[in-house]
């Protein structure tokens, strides 16, 4: 579809370049006459987006249109583990703590999400008196956590370790622009376009085989 001018996002891309990985409510491409929605998206403001978490499938087997869809993986059932780093879009913040969904457990990307909570002092090692759970994260926000333990329904999770926090997020007044912020700090994360800059808990981001994985 690249050929035809239209701009797919995908959050990760494995080692096939041809395999796109895709996050709920992530923005696929531009909607056109020969460019219709199909399983797993959804069509909003001239924009295909993904309803689901898996990989994006372009259909070309037509002349006449391409058939934009996202399908699962083979998947078996993953439960997280004390100790596993997972994956989470924030959902809502308060002043204690930020609900989350968790969407991929170590490498491996879950049929459904599961619940988690993040605790503010939680959030970082040192000064856990001063952490602002508003000024940490934000609703929309991908982060990489520790479980630290499960409770009833959902997961008690950690940023505290430097290589966890916030690995995407985007600025509040433009995110429907879905561009991407980059990290210019610990604490800190900037637009690249409007170099609007905004707080956060961000994730000293390190090579896979750093970051120590329950096994």
């Amino acid at each position: 579809m690249a050929n035809k001018g239209n701009e797919v996002a995908a959050t990760s891309q494995d080692k096939d370049d041809d395999i796109l990985i895709c996050l709920p409510g992530e923005r696929l491409c531009r909607v056109e006459d020969n460019v219709i929605v199909g399983e797993g998206t959804y069509e909003q403001g001239g924009y295909i987006y993904a309803s689901k978490s898996g990989i994006v499938n372009i259909d070309e087997s037509t002349e006449t249109c391409q058939v934009v869809s996202v399908h699962k993986p083979g998947f078996h059932l993953t439960i997280p583990a004390t100790g596993d780093v997972v994956t989470a879009r924030i959902l809502v913040t308060t002043p204690k703590f930020a609900k989350c969904a968790i969407f991929c457990v170590r490498n491996i990307l879950l049929e459904s999400s599961y619940r988690g909570v993040l605790r503010k002092e939680d959030v970082r090692e040192t000064e856990k008196d001063r952490v602002d759970i508003y000024k940490s994260f934000k609703p929309g926000d991908v982060i990489l956590a520790r479980v630290l333990n499960q409770m009833e329904q959902s997961f008690t999770l950690s940023t505290a370790e430097a290589e966890l926090g916030v690995v995407i997020a985007y600025a509040s007044d433009i995110r429907k622009n879905r561009i991407p912020m980059v990290p210019i700090g610990w604490g800190e994360m900037q637009c690249p376009k409007t170099m609007i800059k905004e707080s956060r808990k961000v994730a000293k981001v390190l090579p896979e085989s750093s970051i120590k994985l329950n096994t």
